[in-house]
């Protein structure tokens, strides 16, 4: 994959539809969440047509502070999942990525402070409307032994939400691909900030 990856999608849809582009501009892949289930489903497509499934992320329970999101391919195998690490979540989002049941990465709010000042600043009107749109969170994905190696950032934008994934260390392909889609749920769940 050419980085950086872009992800986008508008803000005033029924259903969440993303899509991924590469540094080229070439389409990676074309997220689309299931509206009003009980436990979330996410398909990811190949292309916008949705003429392959790639990828599923389901929820192994209904809505919960530290569910576990499930990745499968497109043929039922098993990729990991990504769960939220429960109350913590409350002052700075936190996610672990796992691998066989294991913690392999970690995902990381880089700036904790963004988060209140945001959640204080967002209950005023007019104020918290571009408070909103200049404060924009990232994060960041860290192998166990604490080595980053990518980073989300959100970018200001007004009708759409706008994530850029920048690549800061090597990591095998099976590896970025169970970032990406850690980084697509965490996308799917914070969406509401920034």
């Amino acid at each position: 994959m050419q980085y950086p990856i872009d992800l986008r999608f508008k803000l005033l849809t029924f259903g969440q539809r993303i899509t991924a582009t590469d540094a080229s501009g070439s389409m990676l892949m074309f997220i689309k969440q299931k509206m009003f289930k009980l436990k979330e489903k996410v398909e990811i497509f190949s292309d916008e047509n949705q003429t392959q499934v790639i990828f599923h992320i389901e929820a192994d329970r209904m809505i919960d502070w530290s569910a576990n999101y499930s990745f499968t391919d497109g043929q039922g195998n098993d990729w990991g999942a990504v769960r939220r690490k429960g109350m913590r979540s409350l002052w700075s989002a936190r996610y672990e990525v796992m691998q066989d049941g294991q913690v392999d990465m970690e995902i990381n709010e880089e700036s904790p402070m963004k988060k209140i000042f945001e959640s204080v600043l967002s209950e005023i009107p007019i104020l918290g409307f571009v408070a909103t749109y200049l404060i924009n969170p990232s994060y960041l994905i860290r192998r166990t032994d604490g080595t980053p190696v990518l980073r989300l950032v959100k970018q200001p934008a007004v009708w759409e939400g706008r994530y850029t994934i920048e690549k800061l260390g090597e990591l095998p392909e099976d590896d970025e691909l169970r970032s990406l889609m850690a980084l697509i749920m965490l996308v799917l769940l914070e969406r509401r900030r920034g």
